[in-house]
């Protein structure tokens, strides 16, 4: 409701709306709603369950949907706060003539354009009206919206109503930001936050989560707003939030753009098919090449069942064999555009542990990556790139100390298998007050070893994250993937590799491995 800043509460107002709308309908109706104030227009979601108090299939006449809802809403509020008065009425047209979104004065200026795209001021008698017009149209001159062709005579851009939209979206997440700013006490002119566009991300980003939330709730899409070590705040479009593994706030994150490319697995299968009449198998791959890995196999079944999931094209008979068409790398570019969509970007959490923690932290932090990378981030000395540099050199400081570091004429040198060392003697402090928690032994995991037990949870450390895998005599700790997540408390087998990956096996009985 335009209005809903002037209740305190907006649950009384939706169940009377809801109450009329059983009254007009006829029939009880079963409801859930939630009152959302995340934005600087406070409103209300409701679901509405498509059963009448009958169970028949609930009828809405098109009418009622699109204009009759919104007119009893209107007659409710005009209960409570009153008509708007003609003062009111203008005011609120006033506003509207210097906002940067579309306005209904904008929208009346469309419904008058003539068939060549032309409009021609003075048609109006008011005189407030016309004086409004001539300002909006002074303002979306100035904004490139619109040009004076003649005099009283304007074209209108013909995206003017979608670039409108576009800055008005922009405007309100500016305002949210500030918010998230105020609420996290960071500190941050308007010219250093950065809004992208879905999709127009050039570069990877590396920085602190600030807050992540819903960038569109209907199509439940997130967005991440991150301090960088650029020194700005980057708003930016993630994706649906399945796609997206958990970002608390105050991780350290790198986001890079995803370009859809075809994979080299899906040239290994337009290969073997088109060798053996446009059919692909497990048996057909081994005879192939017989070098092959079933691992490897197993990656490219996974692959051609996500495609058939997403009905890309991709056919399985009943005894396994697939059918490939002439034109599969077409359409594994085109099932990586449709995950693009999904998620435009790809976010890998870097570190859960917030930078201030990082410094004197026992375990193989980000600030040790770096620091072991030896490359020199793009750091700005401002914000959180300040920040960064300045924890760089506490570690430095807390490395010489434990004796994991020296210096030299003032250059560092690093101990040998830095990581692993730091990453074992947390795993090996965390695993020993695991062990009396769980009541079973801690067992370090075997250098390309099996894995096998019940997943139990995650556990979040300055190593990164990892997988409580038990069994009925001992636990170990080993690197966690967001597949974990969806089979906690059940059977999981795996093999270290020996890039520190682990394919994954679910369940009891061999299944499709998981890389």
């Amino acid at each position: 409701m335009e209005d809903a800043i002037e209740y305190s509460d907006l649950k009384p107002v939706t169940r009377r709306l809801m109450l009329q709308m059983e009254q007009d309908l006829g029939t009880k109706l079963e409801w859930i709603a939630v009152d959302h104030y995340n934005t600087g227009h406070p409103h209300t979601h409701i679901v509405l369950r498509g059963k009448d108090d009958q169970g028949k299939d609930l009828i809405i006449a098109r009418e009622y949907l699109s204009r009759g809802m919104r007119e009893r809403a209107a007659e409710l509020v005009t209960l409570d706060l009153g008509p708007r008065t003609d003062h009111e009425i203008q005011s609120r047209l006033r506003a509207e003539v210097e906002q940067e979104r579309f306005t209904s004065l904008d929208r009346s200026l469309l419904r008058e354009t003539e068939p060549d795209g032309t409009f021609r001021s003075g048609r109006d008698q008011d005189s407030f009206r016309q004086t409004l017009r001539a300002g909006r149209l002074q303002k979306l001159k100035r904004l490139g919206l619109a040009e004076e062709v003649s005099p009283g005579r304007w074209r209108l851009a013909a995206d003017l109503e979608s670039t409108l939209r576009r800055m008005g979206e922009r405007g309100d997440i500016i305002k949210a930001l500030h918010h998230e700013l105020t609420r996290a006490r960071i500190d941050r002119a308007s010219s250093d936050l950065v809004v992208h566009n879905p999709g127009e991300l050039s570069g990877p980003l590396i920085g602190r989560v600030v807050s992540r939330g819903l960038a569109d709730e209907l199509s439940d899409r997130h967005y991440l707003a991150i301090d960088a070590l650029d020194g700005r705040i980057h708003h930016l479009e993630i994706g649906q939030a399945d796609a997206t593994e958990p970002t608390p706030e105050g991780s350290i994150v790198a986001v890079r753009p995803k370009q859809p490319a075809v994979k080299p697995t899906d040239h290994t299968i337009a290969d073997i098919a088109a060798a053996h009449d446009g059919r692909y198998s497990a048996e057909l791959h081994l005879k192939y090449d017989p070098s092959t890995t079933a691992a490897f196999v197993e990656t490219q079944i996974r692959r051609l069942e996500a495609m058939r999931r997403a009905d890309i094209g991709v056919d399985r008979e009943a005894d396994g064999t697939w059918v490939i068409s002439s034109d599969h790398l077409d359409r594994a570019l085109q099932y990586e555009q449709v995950l693009a969509r999904k998620a435009p970007v790809e976010v890998q959490v870097l570190s859960t542990l917030k930078l201030e923690r990082q410094a004197h932290a026992e375990g193989a932090t980000w600030l040790d990556h770096e620091l072991v990378a030896g490359d020199a981030m793009p750091i700005r000395e401002a914000g959180f790139g300040q920040e960064t540099r300045k924890a760089l050199a506490q570690r430095r400081q807390w490395l010489l100390e434990q004796g994991l570091a020296s210096e030299s004429q003032g250059s560092f040198v690093y101990r040998a298998n830095l990581l692993r060392i730091l990453r074992e003697r947390e795993l090996q402090k965390v695993g020993g007050q695991l062990a009396g928690e769980l009541g079973l032994p801690y067992t370090p995991q075997e250098p390309r070893g099996r894995i096998e037990g019940i997943y139990r949870r995650r556990v979040d450390l300055a190593s990164g994250r990892f997988a409580v895998v038990e069994n009925a005599r001992e636990f170990t700790l080993v690197p966690w993937r967001p597949v974990l997540e969806r089979n906690l408390g059940r059977q999981v087998t795996g093999v270290a590799k020996s890039d520190g990956g682990i394919s994954w096996n679910i369940g009891r009985q061999r299944g499709p491995a998981i890389s």
